[in-house]
């Protein structure tokens, strides 16, 4: 009778858990294990946080979007290995040779031990040289200068810093789930549609939505009967990387070299997404753990319209934000295998304090 009490709580105890997680997140802290989540206009104020925050994963959480990974839907999404097949999305560590927004370029020394038996290394870097995350310490919100969960800057510099935010959070979670490509610069070049990633150019959600009906990929959430889930890491392929190759060196030395500043006038200009409601329904709404692209700015740089998709994602949301991947071996892999999801994964910098991290990421198909 005890085994059969025993099993009979433990079933109950499964059913309360699977109702409550099958529930619509809205109390604070949100259950990450939980089906439906608010859309953007559903956000209910959090006290404390700038309009439109969502931070609501408790006030100690430093990982954001990340929450989303559970052991649940990264099991899922581990059935996207079928092949085995492993695409590396990372550039070379001198890749750009000269970083754009002046930053450092990456040094490399050879160290040696003991003269043909033994050598070390030493690099120097900045963390966003190359194929990056921007960390939550990255960029605040504007207006407030707050950053996610109310980290602010003098909890990242200066006599009270603390690990507020710090990238280390992401380190000690991990990164893994499934991955999605959606390939714009191949969709421009079909339809005939001519722009420079080099320069200033907007891609709205209604040409991205296009593009990925042309790849047979509805791009909208799977509560809308889209086939994007909640947790999906998204890359957007605009074509830095190409035309980083295809460019005289000199020239692409010195577009990256042009003046650095918020303003709308920023001689920095890349192409990238554009900042308008419908980019921001998406980008919140289809509940990504993260999205990266293949550009220096993920969006179009700079803003023509006084705030920037940064705030949003970084310090509003808390998505982890990836720039310049290398995403031309990705693309030629779903272009093979006609398929344009994997499993990816991604091994964040333990660096207790640190802002930022190099990606150090895989697609396995």
């Amino acid at each position: 009778m005890s085994d059969y009490t025993g099993a009979a709580a433990r079933r109950l105890s499964q059913i309360g858990n699977l109702l409550k997680s099958s529930q619509k997140a809205m109390a604070l802290p949100w259950n990450p294990d939980s089906t439906e989540f608010p859309t953007r206009n559903e956000l209910l104020k959090v006290d404390g946080a700038p309009e439109g925050a969502a931070w609501v994963w408790g006030k100690d959480d430093f990982i954001g979007r990340l929450n989303l990974l559970t052991p649940s839907r990264v099991l899922a999404a581990s059935k996207e290995i079928r092949t085995g097949e492993i695409v590396p999305v990372n550039l070379p560590l001198n890749v750009p040779e000269v970083p754009a927004f002046e930053r450092e370029a990456f040094q490399h020394e050879i160290k040696t031990l003991v003269e043909n038996k033994a050598y070390d290394d030493k690099y120097s870097l900045n963390t966003q040289s190359g194929t990056q995350w921007d960390g939550f310490r990255h960029f605040s919100h504007l207006p407030t200068g707050s950053f996610y969960n109310n980290t602010k800057g003098d909890d990242i510099v200066g006599p009270n810093a603390n690990l507020k935010c710090s990238i280390h959070h992401w380190a000690e979670h991990g990164i893994a789930g499934r991955g999605v490509l959606i390939d714009y610069l191949s969709y421009a070049k079909k339809k005939g549609i001519e722009y420079d990633p080099y320069d200033h150019y907007e891609i709205s959600y209604e040409e991205l939505e296009a593009c990925g009906k042309d790849q047979g990929l509805d791009i909208r959430p799977a509560a809308k009967g889209g086939d994007i889930q909640i947790g999906d890491i998204v890359f957007i392929r605009t074509g830095f990387v190409e035309a980083y190759h295809q460019k005289p060196r000199d020239e692409r030395n010195a577009l990256a070299q042009r003046h650095s500043d918020l303003s709308a006038e920023s001689g920095q200009r890349w192409a990238g997404l554009k900042q308008e409601t419908a980019m921001l329904d998406w980008l919140h709404d289809c509940y990504f753990a993260a999205v990266a692209g293949d550009a220096p700015s993920f969006e179009a740089w700079p803003t023509q319209y006084g705030w920037y998709l940064h705030e949003y994602i970084l310090a509003l949301w808390g998505m982890p934000l990836g720039e310049m991947l290398d995403l031309e071996g990705l693309v030629q892999k779903c272009r093979e295998r006609k398929r344009w999801t994997f499993f990816f994964s991604s091994a964040p910098a333990n660096c207790p304090g640190g802002v930022s991290t190099h990606v150090n990421g895989h697609a396995i198909f």
